[in-house]
């Protein structure tokens, strides 16, 4: 192990930013730690339908305040969009070329996940499954998917959102709520929010790349700002204090995103960026380095395949005899809560099966060139490698 976490901190480039790649794995276990605590599989006279414990106990809205963490993942992909991009043009690498790489390193861990699911829906149809139990379980491995296609999007915009100042698609998140909810507009428009709301924050991660946003003052305005309007949408106009789709809910802050979930996430930034210095100073040791690497290292594996961890263990369970508590039961008291958490080290455990048998279509290949000069293949560890990869090629989560 020792040897491992020296090995990881000599690879690492001295001018990596590691408190960026500390956001990155913080905002990961976010989304990990938010689908396992509020998407509940409950059984009911044969079928599996997806409940929320927060229709029914809207008291743990806070929950979501804290582990509905999008936007530092925008926050995060625009910085290192915007270096990355930098960096290739430095060397001579073409816009397109940079692209495809990234998106190849993107979406090559998809595939796996399409696959595996089309033949398990497949067989679970076969042997007889309700369709609804079929499709609502397809639905919670496919839904996260939104956000890679709204990522691989601002990706593909980053020349431009690199010279776009955050206030305007601010401003366009704004007028589209004005016009569906002020003016009785047409639902449809919302989905406009969708490139907008998060546009934001991927702005706001280029103007960090450039050297415009100051930790401390650009984060405490960030954070106050944004939690004072946020407050003020929830208590004066109405919007949901949740921020995460509640199944059921009237209005949802996440499908399309609100102005609420936008500013919610401009405190997110805030705070962000307020703890970059502690970061920095708590990752110059090389142990506490390699933890949050690693978890970088398998950032698209875990992302893609958490949900299918969780369902594997109530599948599980229901082989044991159930349904269990906190696992297909309805969420609707503390009783749950407390079993969930007791669920969660089950999901943990299936998590790793999930990245051990999954990992390998995450790490690809890079050519780099041995000592003679000669061009050979060796194994791409992502956006670090213990060997020195060729500088054209950058991982999908993006080199700092």
């Amino acid at each position: 192990m020792r040897d491992l976490i020296l090995r990881i901190d000599a690879a690492t480039p001295p001018g990596r930013d590691r408190a960026a790649d500390a956001l990155r794995a913080l905002a990961i276990l976010g989304v990990v730690l938010g689908h396992w605590l509020v998407t509940a599989l409950v059984v009911d006279s044969g079928t599996v339908r997806v409940a929320s414990p927060l229709r029914g106990m809207p008291h743990l809205a806070p929950v979501s305040w804290l582990l509905q963490t999008l936007a530092v993942f925008f926050l995060v992909g625009g910085y290192v969009g915007a270096k990355s991009l930098a960096a290739a043009r430095a060397r001579g690498v073409t816009y397109g070329r940079w692209l495809a790489t990234r998106m190849s390193r993107l979406f090559r861990p998809v595939a796996a996940v399409l696959v595996v699911w089309t033949v398990a829906a497949g067989a679970m149809l076969a042997f007889g499954t309700d369709l609804g139990t079929v499709r609502a379980l397809v639905k919670i491995v496919l839904s996260p998917l939104w956000f890679l296609l709204v990522f691989a999007a601002l990706t593909a915009a980053t020349p431009t959102a690199a010279r776009l100042h955050p206030v305007v698609p601010l401003a366009v998140v704004a007028l589209v709520d004005l016009v569906r909810y002020g003016l009785g507009g047409p639902a449809w428009a919302g989905w406009v929010n969708l490139a907008a709301g998060w546009l934001v924050p991927y702005c706001l991660g280029t103007a960090w790349a450039r050297g415009d946003l100051r930790d401390r003052g650009t984060g405490w305005a960030l954070l106050a700002g944004g939690g004072a309007a946020t407050a003020g949408l929830v208590l004066l106009a109405g919007y949901p204090a949740d921020m995460v789709g509640v199944p059921g809910a009237a209005i949802s802050n996440l499908d399309p995103p609100t102005l609420a979930a936008v500013t919610f996430g401009l405190a997110q930034c805030g705070a962000a960026l307020l703890l970059l210095g502690p970061l920095r100073r708590a990752l110059r040791r090389p142990a506490a380095w390699a933890v949050v690497a690693l978890v970088n290292l398998a950032a698209m594996t875990v992302f893609l395949w958490h949900q299918t961890a969780m369902m594997v263990v109530a599948a599980i369970g229901l082989l044991w005899g159930g349904p269990l508590p906190g696992l297909h039961t309805v969420p609707d008291g503390s009783g749950w809560v407390l079993a969930r958490l007791a669920w969660l080290p089950a999901f943990a455990v299936a998590m790793s099966v999930c990245w051990a048998a999954f990992r390998p279509y995450e790490r690809g290949t890079a050519r780099t060139r041995d000592g003679a000069g000669e061009e050979r293949r060796a194994p791409a560890l992502g956006w670090m490698s213990p060997v020195k990869e060729s500088k054209a090629v950058d991982g999908a989560w993006g080199e700092s």
